[in-house]
């Protein structure tokens, strides 16, 4: 016999018994004698059995596997909420399977088919920016699979989801701004088709509108990719068209760390001249010079809410009504934004 190949079936035949008595020796069940329970059990170690996994799930129905579906695992806020899925879900004795999109439409739906063809206990999903066809998801909801979506909310799904504040984070960072003295404030946003983008963007003209400062539409720019590259060359664009501009709040870390790039080759000051405030508090944030004002998520408590949640659907008896879970942002402040100091 190959060591790590070895089968009940092979295990009963090299000590003349039935399969049945390997399987429950293996189990520690009653009625097997101390000495036959020995032998099989060192035969066991002795050739490195394993339980088939596939073979289990089958007749049990459940895998005990959970699938998660990430826009990126390089993005240290997504980072964060993997460390809070696995931590809960291991808790709980389940095995994480993760994958994904890079923030590509068809790489999110291959990766859920095959999720899905592995016989996952229940799915988290956190969509891509691409994402506007939602017909693989609802398939996943049709099949009766139990799925809960975080960071990124979807409407018109009968789907759990645990998100944070994004209105209310975007709010606190433009208020900032303005108490900063800042009263032309650009905002680099996310593609209108992400909710999360929409939120910033309402909490971006809540505070203005709160504050009496006019909204120029020239002040609103989409950066789709939300790269620094992108950021970087919209804000030099802003800069160069001669719209007044001291504050900026951008959708996300990396387009904020675009806007200071173009601010300092054009040789503007910061915070003085122009203040910025980014959304996520990357790692590099802190890193960076000036260091870059952000509003922190909290990746790992929401990891492990949005485990705790899918583990409740999976073991609830009756599928229950959808609900959303809404965790608090915190803005941090540093020398990008502020002037008070």
């Amino acid at each position: 016999m190959k060591s790590g190949q070895v089968t009940i079936k092979d295990i009963a035949k090299e000590l003349n018994i039935s399969c049945s008595t390997v399987s429950r020796a293996l189990k520690d069940f009653p009625g097997i004698s101390p000495a036959t329970r020995k032998s099989v059990v060192d035969l066991a170690k002795k050739y490195n059995y394993r339980p088939n996994a596939i073979a289990l799930s089958l007749r049990n129905q459940k895998t005990n596997v959970i699938g998660v579906v990430i826009p990126e695992t390089v993005h240290f806020f997504f980072s964060t909420v993997i460390s809070g899925i696995e931590d809960a879900a291991m808790k709980e004795g389940y095995n994480v399977m993760i994958c994904q999109s890079n923030e590509k439409y068809e790489r999110e739906a291959d990766s859920i088919d095959a999720l899905m063809g592995a016989r996952v206990d229940g799915l988290l999903v956190s969509i891509s920016r691409e994402t506007a066809d939602l017909a693989h998801l609802k398939k996943v909801v049709d099949e009766g699979t139990p799925m809960v979506f975080f960071d990124r909310l979807v409407e018109g799904m009968n789907a759990s989801s645990v998100i944070v504040d994004d209105y209310q984070g975007a709010y606190d960072a433009v208020e900032h701004l303005i108490k900063q003295g800042c009263k032309n404030i650009a905002h680099l946003s996310g593609p209108d088709n992400l909710i999360i983008a929409r939120k910033r963007k309402e909490g971006y003209l809540s505070a203005l509108e709160d504050y009496n400062i006019p909204l120029n539409e020239k002040h609103i720019v989409e950066c789709r990719k939300g790269s620094e590259t992108e950021a970087e060359a919209a804000m030099s664009a802003l800069l160069k068209s001669g719209i007044k501009i001291d504050g900026v709040f951008a959708n996300n870390d990396l387009a904020g760390l675009g806007a200071i790039s173009a601010v300092k080759k054009a040789d503007i000051s910061i915070p003085k001249e122009i203040a910025i405030v980014g959304f996520s508090n990357w790692q590099f944030s802190s890193l960076i010079n000036p260091g870059l004002s952000s509003i922190s998520q909290p990746g790992y408590e929401m990891g492990c809410e949005a485990a705790k949640l899918i583990l409740e659907e999976i073991n609830a008896k009756e599928k229950g009504k959808s609900q959303i879970k809404i965790l608090d942002t915190e803005l941090i402040v540093r020398d990008s934004s502020n002037r008070l100091h």
